[in-house]
């Protein structure tokens, strides 16, 4: 069974710092690239960090260039986001996901990919 499951959501003030975590198992985590998307109410689902299945390249969302860093430990099957300097516009329900899409990273190609987790909520007041 693939279980993809998140987690470190929460709310913070603006300025604060928040790190995700996205636990996975039931499939090769290391022959996957990996990511973190997020939807804010009333908005479209975004791209916001990827990053390869070794870890050579990474993408970031220009709204969180700077801000947010990515980072995979591949022996612990583990995925993280490392979000400081928090805005209230990074309000969003945040996602895990794992693909074998070959295209670049967070693309909108990846909305196909077969391995979500359900989310964990950011929350930035003030």
């Amino acid at each position: 069974q693939v279980q993809v499951t998140e987690s470190g959501g929460g709310l913070v003030q603006a300025g604060g710092s928040l790190r995700l975590s996205c636990t996975t198992s039931g499939f090769s985590f290391t022959n996957h690239n990996m990511g973190w998307f997020r939807q804010a109410p009333g908005k479209e689902r975004e791209g916001v960090s990827c990053i390869t299945w070794n870890g050579s390249r990474s993408y970031y969302a220009d709204s969180v260039k700077g801000r947010f860093t990515i980072s995979r430990d591949n022996a612990k099957n583990t995925l993280y986001l490392q979000m400081n300097s928090l805005k209230p516009e990074d309000t969003a329900m945040y996602y895990c996901v794992a693909t074998n899409i070959a295209d670049e990273l967070c693309s909108g190609s990846w909305f196909k990919s077969n391995y979500w987790g359900q989310g964990t909520q950011v929350t930035v007041s003030s």
